[in-house]
């Protein structure tokens, strides 16, 4: 019988890497973070009041710089902007004295724009060379809004009337339409074209456009086919004399 001998070994040898190194590295590193010093409260208001000094100083150049090219809508938003959020910086200060008048130029300007911007003026060829000068009605407004149009024709010369969607205007011959001018009741009288259109012109054309120059809103209280008896109006105070082309002299 052959015995064979057990060669699995007893005993077996276990490796274990050296990690001391690093890890006596790391503790020694934490007492030096624990050591450095952190911002005091008193330290950290100073930091952001300085800041909000640079930012409300850098924003009152743009301030100036607005109001030195005089666009007010700009500058006005911009004022409001540093007296909000940095109230108690020598910009705000410096901005307070001038910010009421600027917003009051900024609102009057956009009022301005607003009203200018009603009007629409166009020149075509319709039988001949015209020019026109046109608004909407802001009451009533949407799809039943009528227009009041100023036109010079070098065939039919210069005339006003109103202009609607609808089937047009209630007035027997010559009839009479109570009007306001900033409030101001007058009686003009009115009649409506041999042609049939949705239209009612106004007489003394010339009278009108003067008054219409130097108001700011007109009524005028009309009967129409389709809704009876309403009143239109008109705010006309955006309206610019040098864009109603006068036409050609023969």
């Amino acid at each position: 019988m052959v015995i064979l001998r057990d060669m699995t070994p007893r005993f077996r040898r276990i490796t274990i890497p050296l990690l001391v190194g690093p890890v006596v590295i790391a503790f020694a590193l934490l007492p030096a973070c624990s050591q450095t010093p952190s911002s005091t409260p008193a330290q950290n208001a100073a930091a952001q009041h300085a800041e909000n000094q640079a930012q409300a100083a850098q924003k009152l150049k743009l301030y100036q710089a607005m109001l030195a090219e005089h666009n007010d809508e700009l500058a006005a938003p911009i004022g409001q902007e540093i007296v909000g959020q940095f109230p108690g910086t020598p910009a705000a200060a410096e901005v307070r004295k001038t910010l009421s008048d600027v917003e009051a130029r900024a609102k009057a300007k956009a009022e301005h724009d607003r009203l200018a911007n009603l009007w629409l003026y166009q020149t075509a060829n319709v039988e001949g060379l015209q020019h026109t000068a046109s608004i909407y009605s802001s009451e009533p407004s949407g799809a039943e809004r009528v227009q009041l149009v100023l036109r010079r024709h070098v065939k039919w010369g210069q005339s006003v009337y109103l202009f609607g969607s609808g089937h047009g205007f209630v007035c027997k011959g010559e009839c009479a339409v109570p009007m306001r001018f900033d409030g101001k009741r007058e009686i003009w009288k009115a009649y409506l074209p041999k042609t049939g259109e949705p239209a009612m012109f106004i007489e003394n054309d010339r009278k009108f456009i003067a008054a219409l120059e130097k108001a700011r809103v007109i009524e005028m209280d009309v009967t129409t086919r389709d809704h009876g008896r309403e009143t239109l109006r008109f705010e006309v105070g955006g309206y610019d004399p040098a864009k109603f082309l006068p036409l050609p002299k023969q």
